[in-house]
């Protein structure tokens, strides 16, 4: 079971989803918050799979709770549901550590696999959003933290697994991908996270198109 917070300041709109998500079979909805610090909160008492997060909220809005989510409860992925596609809310959820980022007009079949695959380790964006991002990594100054050489760290077999981690597979579909065991694939993927500096399957996709990593 699947065990959900929602967190909107619209009580319309979480109401609605709280409806949708809670008739699928394997979705729980175990919380719902109207703000960002009521969502932080709720995390930290009920411990769930994943937060539908949106951003523009009062008191904390979701860019500053989807932070707070990510340093304290890494075991909780953040999946962000708004309106909103402006480059900055983008950018900076990203930065904060939301592990998708998706629009409130997806359908609805879309949003229950985003959130299956979300929790199960695979990274959802929307095409919008997707094409922003990729327009800033492909401007990125390649030289940015000191990872202009970072290819020459990292295996053939690194790079495969990296490059199937920016496909969006999740650690069991690419464990039978390239018939290994699922833990060799958990070894490897956290390998990759130290050699890269990251603690996220997003941050390490973006940082692969970003610096040419993967092909």
């Amino acid at each position: 079971m699947i065990r959900l917070i929602l967190c909107d300041d619209q009580e319309i709109v979480s109401e609605g989803m709280k409806l949708i998500l809670g008739s699928v079979s394997d979705f729980s909805v175990v919380g719902v918050a109207r703000d960002g610090a009521e969502a932080v909160a709720l995390v930290a008492k009920l411990q769930p799979d994943l937060v539908l997060m949106d951003l523009r909220m009062p008191i904390l809005n979701g860019i500053q709770a989807t932070r707070q989510i990510h340093e304290q409860f890494p075991n909780t992925r953040v999946l962000v549901l708004t309106t909103y596609d402006d480059d900055e809310w983008v950018f900076d959820a990203i930065r904060a550590g939301a592990a998708g980022y998706l629009l409130k007009d997806t359908p609805r079949e879309h949003i229950i696999a985003a959130i299956r695959g979300t929790v199960a380790g695979a990274t959802h964006v929307d095409p919008k959003v997707a094409a922003k991002l990729f327009a800033y990594v492909a401007q990125a100054d390649a030289s940015r933290k000191g990872h202009t050489n970072i290819t020459l760290d990292l295996s053939e077999r690194e790079r495969e697994i990296l490059k199937l981690m920016t496909d969006g597979l999740n650690n069991a579909d690419i464990a039978e991908r390239l018939h290994l065991s699922k833990g060799t694939v958990q070894n490897y993927v956290s390998n990759l996270f130290i050699k890269l500096d990251v603690t996220d399957r997003t941050q390490a996709a973006l940082l692969a198109v970003r610096y040419g990593l993967v092909t």
